[in-house]
């Protein structure tokens, strides 16, 4: 079974930076895209960036030309350097892998999510 766990959240000023990782476990990791997404109190769960299995990335307008999505195969791990942060940028944010078929069932998978908090 795919595992998923999240570290490198906190509380940073505004204007500062974070990188998030997430290592991956029960999973052919090179194969399969992975993407962070975040959720706000009172707000719904969005994607935030993502990076499929060749390395090509997808970003939130939001965050473009601040944040940065990156995967290192060897180590089963995705990252998200987070720069220039804002307090709009306060939420869980969370790990996703792509569908994997189980045997019986296309499923995805997701971390425990970290706190980001954006604050003077």
């Amino acid at each position: 079974q795919v595992q998923l766990v999240e570290s490198g959240g906190g509380l940073v000023q505004p204007g500062g930076s974070l990188r998030l990782s997430c290592a991956a476990s029960g999973t052919i990791f090179r194969f399969y895209g992975m993407g962070w997404y975040r959720q706000a109190p009172g707000k719904q769960r969005e994607l935030v960036a993502s990076i499929n299995s060749g390395g090509t990335t997808t970003y939130a307008d939001s965050v473009k030309g601040r944040f940065t999505i990156s995967r290192d195969n060897a180590k089963k791990t995705v990252y998200l350097q987070m720069n220039s942060l804002e307090p709009e940028d306060t939420a869980v944010y969370y790990c996703h892998h792509d569908k994997t078929w189980t045997g019986m069932k296309w499923e995805d998978y997701w971390g425990q999510g970290t706190q980001v908090t954006v604050s003077s």
